[in-house]
């Protein structure tokens, strides 16, 4: 299983970005989760085939309609962890 770790930069906050990509995660069926950071930005964590997973980055780097994407990190790692579940908002 891959685990990718986000940190998405720019205008993300206030714009639909966390339920809109709580839905394009839950279509491609994937397990993580989404949340806002106190500094403007939005930080996730996706699970899943590496494949899946880069589709979602890919969705990640346009967003929603408001959405400014500026940047979007990425730190891979291996993860036992299951997929269970939906994809959660989480309170930042």
């Amino acid at each position: 299983m891959n685990k990718a770790k986000l940190l998405i930069k720019g205008r993300v906050q206030g714009v639909g970005y966390r339920w809109s990509m709580r839905e394009k995660a839950d279509a491609l069926g994937l397990s993580g989760w989404v949340r806002n950071t106190a500094d403007g930005s939005v930080e996730a964590c996706a699970l899943g085939d590496r494949d899946v997973v880069e589709s979602l980055i890919e969705w990640c780097k346009v967003g929603p309609t408001n959405a400014i994407v500026q940047s979007v990190d990425v730190e891979w790692s291996k993860s036992d962890e299951p997929i269970v579940g939906a994809f959660d908002i989480r309170k930042g």
